[in-house]
């Protein structure tokens, strides 16, 4: 049976950019890089504090076809990409942190049922919402409008 989730994807750009971005700005660490053949790289990073979570940068490249490529390329230069979610001990704090190191916020922190949560840009366009959570009900979520 399945135990835990160990590995997400997330399509980046560029993957020494997005190794650094991932590392330096975000504070994730460095799992694998590991070169597997002419053109593909394995690399992995990880929270220090979630070992069990690996979050695999990848381009969009072979064995994808060409059409599907070019698509997800375009989609990465519009900022249409979905990306992970992160809990935060503190949005307010955290947003101010990865702000004045350059990160673009499209939304700041907003109270939410669920907690307070900020929606951000990792440097390959990919959506990232940071969340403070908090306990709710389904309850709470009456008559709010979350658009």
């Amino acid at each position: 049976m399945i135990t835990n989730v160990s590995l997400v994807s997330v399509w980046v750009r560029d993957l020494d950019e997005s190794l650094a971005f991932y590392t330096d700005v975000l504070g994730f660490e460095a799992r694998d890089d590991i070169q597997l053949g002419p053109d593909f790289r394995w690399v992995t990073v990880g929270h220090p504090g979630q070992p069990e979570l690996q979050v695999h940068l990848t381009t969009p490249s072979r064995p994808l076809s060409d059409d599907l490529i070019a698509a997800m390329q375009r989609a990465q230069a519009e900022g249409g990409l979905p990306g992970i979610g992160v809990n935060v001990d503190d949005c307010q704090k955290t947003y101010e942190e990865l702000s004045a190191r350059g990160v673009e916020f499209l939304q700041p922190p907003t109270q939410r049922p669920y907690g307070v949560e900020a929606l951000m840009r990792d440097n390959s366009g990919n959506w990232m919402v940071l969340v403070e959570p908090r306990e709710y009900t389904p309850e709470d979520f009456e008559g709010q409008d979350l658009s």
